[in-house]
């Protein structure tokens, strides 16, 4: 392992120096630097011309000033020294102090939009392999390859104009009509009798039910006004706890597993009861507040999974530590929604962004800066999520089909397992070892498509950072965003070939 580690490392190095080559060669005898001013009636303009030419070496040829931003990049691997250099923009700032603020706003952006792509592809994608030619596949079939044919661009377009302006002007006055709350329950009901299949009976109860129900909460919403004060309120976050409690037990391990149900059952009481307590500590809370506390939260559930004991105590505290981290995460959702009233009166009504990563000017506690940066990375997050959706969906559907026609399969079958063992335990760990491929390629994809993505939304990112360097001819900037895009496409590589070991007790490194 360690050797194929160190092989690794090495070609990579290489990969990362040879492109680098190539790619400041392209930039550096494409673009001109001094056209600015060049087309410029300042007087000074020779001088202007003359300290550019200076501070980028603009004199020295393209090889030989490779390999001086080269000698500066590598300084970057020394570890404590500080002595990192980048090179400096045109207008004199240096690679090194922008290039921080910049990844950090595309990597929240990616990574948000990427594991949301991969949890909702891959759910979607085994279910409808579940149910395969139903209708409900039919339809995620279409969408899917209708979503993969969209440009980035035209997404982003479209959100802005849909669901962004819209939604605000909803928000005027929000109330929602009963013959659209009737339409919105009719499509709830049709995707939800396809969900729950079964015969014509069966099918039309669950639509009659999803869709009434559908309909009479937002009925219900609209007459509360709760579009402008929303929360979740202590019933329905005892109502969904229990869900989450039967649901995570139902799918890792069975409701006849009495020891994985109890430890959820803990857990889920547990969570209501923090649910109340810990609301006067949420009003002072900070970010270091909330870590410490899913950090307790994590190691108690998996204490008591542990403690309950049971003939498999790691599937209990998996069980544990689900039901925690979802549950924790709905008491996390209503004291954002409680904070959602003042969001709304601090951006004069409009709380949808468009434009940006933040709102100028605004101050408050964890949680209207929270709310700020949630809706500042909503729409370019969904028209990231929606092109990653589309291919982990069929991805997924495709390898949960190849596993399920495998001979393995129908021998766990032929035994007499269950089909959520059979599912879960057998199918669903073959089925990634397509996804790992797909998520390692899926990074460098995301991270360049990134640069539409802001460009739309006004988001600084590193796609900005590189735009506005290539368009004038800014060959540093370029070159740290070409960096960082082929170090983390090589990383997600490399890691993808680990994971190939952990997956298929076939595959060896060697």
């Amino acid at each position: 392992m360690a050797s194929f580690i160190l092989r690794r490392l090495l070609v990579s190095v290489l990969i990362i120096i040879a492109a680098s080559f190539l790619m400041y060669m392209l930039v550096a005898y494409s673009a001109d630097p001094l056209k600015d001013l060049r087309d410029s009636s300042s007087p000074n303009k020779a001088n202007l011309i003359n300290a550019r030419v200076e501070l980028l070496q603009l004199d020295v040829p393209p090889p030989l000033r490779w390999l001086f931003w080269l000698g500066g990049a590598a300084k970057c691997l020394i570890p404590f020294a500080n002595a990192c250099d980048l090179g400096s923009t045109i207008s004199r700032a240096q690679v090194v102090d922008i290039l921080p603020q910049a990844l950090g706003s595309t990597v929240q952006l990616v990574t948000l939009a990427l594991v949301l792509a991969i949890l909702l592809g891959v759910t979607i994608g085994i279910v409808t392999a579940l149910r395969q030619y139903s209708g409900l596949d039919n339809v995620v079939t279409f969408l899917s390859f209708f979503l993969y044919s969209l440009p980035a661009f035209l997404v982003a377009v479209l959100l802005k104009e849909f669901v962004a302006i819209d939604f605000n002007d909803f928000l005027v006055d929000p109330v929602i009509q009963w013959w659209v709350a009737g339409l919105i329950g009719l499509v709830a009901g049709l995707i939800w009798q396809s969900l729950i299949g079964g015969d014509a009976r069966r099918r039309l109860t669950t639509f009659l039910i999803s869709g009434v129900a559908t309909a009479g909460v937002l009925l219900l919403m609209s007459a509360t006004d709760w579009f402008l004060h929303p929360g979740l309120g202590p019933v329905v976050m005892i109502i969904l706890v229990a869900a989450v409690v039967i649901g995570t037990t139902a799918l890792v391990s069975g409701l006849q597993n009495r020891k994985a149900l109890l430890t959820a059952i803990i857990n889920g009481a547990i969570t209501i009861v923090c649910y109340f307590a810990l609301q006067p500590l949420f009003n002072v809370s900070s970010v270091a507040t909330i870590v410490i506390l899913a950090i307790v939260a994590i190691v108690v559930s998996l204490a008591i999974g542990y403690f309950v004991g049971g003939y498999d105590r790691g599937q209990n505290m998996r069980v544990g530590v689900i039901v925690t981290i979802v549950s924790g995460a709905l008491v996390l959702l209503d004291r954002f929604m409680q904070a959602w009233p003042t969001y709304f009166d601090d951006t004069n009504g409009r709380p949808i962004a468009t434009v940006g990563s933040s709102t100028p000017g605004l101050e408050g506690d964890i949680w209207v800066t929270g709310l700020d940066t949630f809706t500042h990375l909503m729409l370019p997050t969904i028209a990231l999520l929606l092109i990653s959706f589309a291919s982990y969906t069929r991805y997924s559907r495709a390898g949960m089909l190849e596993v399920l026609n495998q001979d393995f399969i129908r021998t766990a079958r032929a035994k007499g397992l269950p089909e959520r063992t059979v599912v879960v335990r057998h199918a669903f760990r073959n089925m990634l070892i397509p996804i790992t491929t797909l998520v390692a390629f899926d990074v460098g994809a995301l991270l360049g498509g990134a640069i539409i993505t802001e460009q739309v939304f006004a988001i600084p990112g590193m796609g900005a950072l590189f735009n506005a360097g290539l368009s004038r001819g800014d060959l540093n900037p370029v070159m740290a965003y070409f960096v960082v895009i082929a170090a983390m496409a090589i990383l997600f590589n490399f890691l993808a070939d680990l994971a190939y070991a952990a997956l298929d007790p076939r595959v060896r490194v060697r």
